[in-house]
């Protein structure tokens, strides 16, 4: 992973493929520079764990190419499939601003680029800037299709902090032994519920933990008394994380590419898609430090990796072969200490905070096991009680169309997908402690491709709230096309005459880890039209149907109205 240096902010204005536009009103946003980049989706043979396996990859590189940029470019990146799967590529966390052709879910907004096909993404980084990903959005895929996607602020624009000496992108993942795409059809097949990964990874390093890895360690070279900008990506596939250096804090500033107020920890947890900056200050004596990344699990009964990923946090000066100081991370089900990271963010920028409401949505979301229908049990039944496994939000699972959603909303084709999904649950009860999660009780949900239209500019308050059907579970949900205030949380049901939210400071974030057994309040203002996906981003539960999705109609003018189709969208 390159180290990004002071000076890249003059390499990055100075790029030979970006050329400046210049425009005499922002009526459109075509971006200030256009950058431009070449994708190639492939296959590469890797050498892990002590087996040689074939993996899909961009540009046969793992982690995948860096995209830079700059608030306000457009970026265009052209698209190559030469993989013998079907794929597309979102960009988590742009917002996609009146580009929603663009944001890349399967049969969302697009169908799957095929093998041997290309597609190019066109965007404009709209008023964005902070720590992004992109990744595969296309069956598991995603395990080894993934890279950062690096945002810079304006020209002569600062950091709202003291510059760092160098930055890194510390990308954290899970890496299996199995063909994924194959370990997918093959888990949702089973009814059961997914192997955990062989391993934990740092920049697709395991580190030393792990069978044949003594030297697949990733490292950060510092220099003593120097502050470091690490930008932490969580691209997991189905578990959440902790992450801690040996002896050293961490002090937050950003999260979900939006600035926070600055707060010190010793540890944090990210969970799949989420993403931060932190400040590292290399302030102890000289020494080798392990970076650690451990599991978070909150769900009962779920298998999970219990080794943990190491890289170095290295000093110029430290014996190459010392030990290293081992990081302390929390227990694996530390609710407390995930809890003490999300109180202490706070916004930066948070004048624009709703604080009335025209639209209230309830959201309850969690685990279901369906009743077996299979005439092979044993095969495709292997989920609690012999059921099947499924996920859900407002006990409905979320069925994809064979055709986009995007494409058959835009052009009125009717059959895929019914408008009413509902805004609360059908009933209300004890969702936590009073949920049916013993046989006989119903714990099936219904499935469907249900969405929820919501009018341009309306003011949203969602509660997502746990439940306990099956078993309470801390979720990353993460709403494609917008980011939300995180306006209040607590443990266990929802309550509005006691819950305690903030519209003086909320973060801002595009994924947010709704607590095990517990809710979270958030709000938005839909006014970028179009069809916006919202799911865990636990891919075992978005395969089981733990999602939905919001169409946002046109507004008023050609800035309130989604464009028109690109010419090479993919068909399916």
């Amino acid at each position: 992973m390159a180290n990004v240096v002071t000076s890249f902010m003059l390499w990055l204005c100075l790029i030979s493929y970006a050329y400046t536009t210049i425009h005499a009103a922002p009526e459109w946003p075509r971006g200030r520079s256009t950058r431009f980049y070449d994708f190639k989706i492939q296959t590469m043979t890797v050498n892990k764990l002590c087996n040689s396996k074939q993996i899909v990859t961009v540009n046969n590189m793992f982690p995948g190419p860096v995209v830079y940029a700059q608030q306000g470019d457009r970026l265009i990146v052209k698209v190559s499939n030469e993989s013998p799967y079907n794929a597309t590529i979102h960009w988590h966390g742009v917002r996609q601003i009146l580009s929603c052709w663009f944001d890349g879910p399967s049969y969302i907004t697009q169908c799957p680029i095929q093998p041997g096909q290309t597609f190019t993404y066109e965007f404009t980084l709209v008023g964005q800037k902070g720590t992004f990903f992109w990744h595969a959005h296309v069956s598991w895929l995603r395990a080894t299709v993934y890279g950062a996607l690096v945002v810079y602020p304006k020209p002569g624009v600062p950091y709202p902090f003291k510059y760092p000496y160098e930055e890194h992108i510390v990308i954290l993942g899970e890496y299996w032994l199995q063909d994924i795409v194959h370990l997918e059809r093959q888990v949702v097949a089973s009814g059961g519920g997914p192997p955990p990964a062989n391993a934990y990874t740092i920049n697709g390093h395991p580190g030393p933990n792990y069978n044949c890895s003594a030297t697949d360690v990733y490292k950060i070279d510092v220099l003593p008394g120097k502050t470091y900008l690490l930008r932490l990506i969580n691209a997991g596939l189905n578990m959440e994380n902790f992450f801690a250096i040996a002896n050293h804090k961490l002090t937050i500033v950003e999260a979900d590419a939006e600035y926070t107020k600055p707060f010190t920890t010793d540890r944090v947890m990210l969970g799949p898609g989420q993403t931060m900056i932190v400040l590292v200050t290399a302030d102890q004596t000289i020494g080798k430090y392990s970076m650690a990344m451990g599991p978070y699990a909150s769900g009962q009964n779920v298998a999970f990796q219990n080794i943990s990923a190491i890289a170095y946090f290295q000093y110029v000066g430290a014996m190459p072969n010392s030990l290293s100081l081992p990081a302390r991370l929390p227990s694996f089900n530390d609710n407390l200490a995930v809890k003490t990271v999300m109180d202490g963010l706070r916004g930066l920028n948070t004048s624009d905070v709703p604080k009335e409401i025209d639209t209230n949505l309830f959201l309850t979301i969690g685990m279901n096991v369906n009743k077996c229908r299979s005439k092979t049990p044993q095969q495709n039944c292997q989920g609690l009680n012999n059921g099947t496994m499924a996920a859900s939000m407002n006990n409905i699972s979320f069925i994809k169309p064979t055709v986009s959603v995007l494409e058959a909303y835009y052009k009125g084709i009717d059959g895929f997908f019914t408008d009413n999904f509902p805004g609360a649950p059908f009933r209300f009860y004890d969702f936590v402690n009073g949920a049916p999660n013993n046989a006989p009780n119903d714990t099936s949900s219904m499935n469907g491709t249900r969405v929820k239209v919501l009018e341009y500019g309306t003011r949203v308050q969602m509660i997502l709230q746990d439940t306990g059907t099956v078993t309470t579970e801390n979720h990353p949900i993460h709403l494609h096309g917008y980011s939300f205030y995180v306006v209040g949380y607590g443990a266990g049901n929802y309550n509005p005459q006691t819950a305690n939210l903030n519209l003086v400071d909320p973060p801002y974030m595009n994924t947010i880890g709704v607590p095990v057994g517990g809710w979270a309040a958030i709000r938005f203002v839909a006014d970028n039209p179009g069809v916006w996906f919202m799911h865990c981003h636990l891919d075992i539960h978005q395969s089981w149907g733990l999602g939905t999705v919001f169409i946002v109609k046109n507004g008023n003018g050609h800035l309130e109205t989604l464009p028109h189709p690109p010419a090479d969208l993919p068909r399916c």
